[in-house]
């Protein structure tokens, strides 16, 4: 005569091998958390701007005038009232020819390439305290007047997306945007990869001018 626990086994092990079969017949891979982001939610982190085209930059516009008074109520207590800094605060103004000297001040007007980064980069990041809650116009303006003051627009210059990457930065030319070193080139290998006894260096970056001089010990280093 058979238990009723020797008769239960059989059926419960035909029930989980039937679901088994039911859940490899469904999506894998997926643990039940979240839900897919609808497109206008990736709409939202989708705030990037290209520097060298302006690319990504909304609908909008600010004069200099209407930055000087945004500029003096979110950004004059850290960067002072012409961009000069305060305390630990950088500089946004000034610096012009100081790139090659022993302490380089590299501001907007001296060092940044593009114009529409200076708008990404305010909407991305300022006021610090509360990084994003600037309006579009109000974050042109605010480019405008530090354009402004870096000399780099007049005083009737409006911001907008068509605007900004036809301001000349001073600094424009003067970036490598291609990287010439090899180790760069190299594809990653993640299966039968080379032998490293066998790899030989044929060239590396010294020599080749690519790090700028900095104000630490690496200034006294010299190529081997």
């Amino acid at each position: 005569m058979y238990s009723s626990r020797k008769i239960c086994l059989p059926i419960a092990a035909i029930l989980l091998a039937f679901a088994g079969s039911l859940a490899g017949a469904t999506e894998p891979g997926s643990f039940g958390y979240g839900s897919v982001a609808t497109p206008a939610q990736i709409a939202g982190w989708d705030i990037d701007v290209r520097g060298e085209d302006g690319t990504g930059l909304p609908p909008g516009k600010g004069t200099v005038d209407r930055g000087a008074e945004v500029y003096a109520e979110q950004c004059a207590a850290c960067h002072g009232t012409f961009g000069e800094g305060e305390g630990r605060y950088p500089k946004l103004a000034g610096g012009v020819g100081s790139l090659r000297d022993e302490r380089p001040e590299p501001t907007v007007g001296s060092y940044w390439p593009f114009a529409p980064t200076l708008w990404d980069y305010i909407n991305r990041a300022m006021p610090m305290q509360a990084p994003h809650t600037l309006s579009a116009d109000e974050v042109y303006a605010l480019t405008a007047y530090i354009l402004n003051l870096n000399d780099l627009v007049p005083n009737e210059f409006v911001a907008d997306r068509d605007s900004l990457p036809k301001v000349k930065m001073r600094n424009r030319d003067n970036f490598v945007w291609t990287d010439p070193r090899p180790d760069t080139m190299a594809k990653p290998c993640m299966n039968d990869c080379v032998n490293a006894a066998d790899v030989r260096i044929s060239s590396t970056a010294e020599g080749r001018n690519l790090t700028p001089r900095t104000t630490g010990p690496l200034d006294t280093m010299q190529p081997k």
